[in-house]
This record gives structure tokens, sequence and C-alpha cells, in this order.
């Protein structure tokens, strides 16, 4: 669940913070729910690898002479600049909110949704948050080294009090980086078309 990576139910077993945790024992004040983990801000570069093969794919693929060598390298610049899209959405489009009963995170192409029942042990670093569920890890990223554990002592206030209520579970579902990933394939692979008048 991270967003400068991305990752994304037995009952809930403890909440034992790893050595290194600094998970503070006691309570803390749980912000107004739904919360938005604050995160550092997506850097210049990634906004541009985002915006960039929106317009710069397209009009190539527009200016390429049509023939069989043309088409193969339309489907090169399409599929490299897709991963491009998906891959700086990532970092561009990441978002963390807490709620009741449970994390989501937005990335470049889904939103997940990490019940607190789910979680099996919470464990804190310098700038993100890792819930460890047997075999999965669902990193946070990116979060600002001074309000590192404040976010974990919120997180690990909602994950105790959400150990009696009944566990709600949600599938992963398509976020805006998948509109925008199609929007992109369709004015790459249009823009060769509507050219030479294929279509």
């Amino acid at each position: 669940m991270s967003n400068r990576s991305e990752q994304e139910s037995p009952e809930h077993l403890s909440s034992a913070p790893a050595p290194n945790s600094a998970a503070p024992e006691q309570a803390v004040r749980v912000p107004e729910l739904p919360w938005r983990v604050p995160l550092d801000p997506a850097p210049w570069w990634a906004w541009a690898l985002f915006v960039t093969p929106f317009i710069a794919v397209p009009a190539l693929n527009s200016w390429l002479w049509m023939g069989a060598r043309d088409m193969l390298a339309v489907g090169l610049l399409t599929i490299i600049g897709a991963s491009v899209v998906r891959v700086a959405g990532g970092v561009v489009l990441y978002r963390v909110m807490l709620t009741p009963t449970a994390l989501k995170a937005r990335t470049s192409m889904l939103i997940r949704s990490v019940a607190w029942q789910d979680v099996d042990r919470i464990e804190v670093g310098d700038d993100n948050v890792v819930l460890i569920r047997g075999q999965d890890e669902n990193e946070i990223n990116g979060i600002p080294k001074d309000r590192t554990a404040y976010v974990a002592a919120v997180i690990q206030s909602l994950h105790a009090e959400a150990a009696n209520h009944p566990t709600r579970r949600h599938r992963p579902r398509p976020g805006i980086g998948t509109l925008l990933v199609l929007t992109y394939l369709t004015l790459s692979v249009g823009a060769f078309l509507i050219r030479w008048h294929i279509v």
C-alpha cells in the first residue's frame, strides 16, 4: 500500500510493534475521521513524468509514417508511456485515509482497503508506518519525519478500538489513475489512427 512503491484475512491477533517501533503506549487524541495521513508532496519530476506522455507520445505517434516498423514504434511508445504514467501516477496520486473501520490507500491504479482487524502488528520507521498481516506488508511511505510518531499512534489507537467490532472488508477498486491511463491509451493510439485516416 505504498506510494512510492505499490503493495497491496484471518482474525485479529495482536498489535505488538517491532523492537524498533516508536508507537506510544499511552492513548492519543484521534483526529476527526476520516483523516488524511500527512504525506510529503509529490516532487516536480513526478508531475513532469506523469504529464509528459500525454503530450509527447500522441505527438510522436501522429508524426510517424505509416508502415510495419512505424506500427511497431507506435506500440512500443504507447506501452512505455503507459508504464511511465502508471509508475509516476503512483507518486502523484498517492493518498492514504484513516477511517474507524479501515485504512484506505489510493495508488496509481487502485483504491485499496485494509480492515483494522486484519492487521497483526504495526512497525514504525523514520518516515513510514508498516501494517503487517501474515506475509503481507502494507507500507505507508512519505510521512514527514516529525509526524511519523503521531501517525503511528493514531493507527495504533484505531487498531485497538476496532478489535471488538465486526470486520468490514472491501475489494480493491479502480482509482482515478485507471481512467487516466485509459485516456492516455486512447490519445496515443487515436492520434496515429486519425492522422492516417484509419478510422
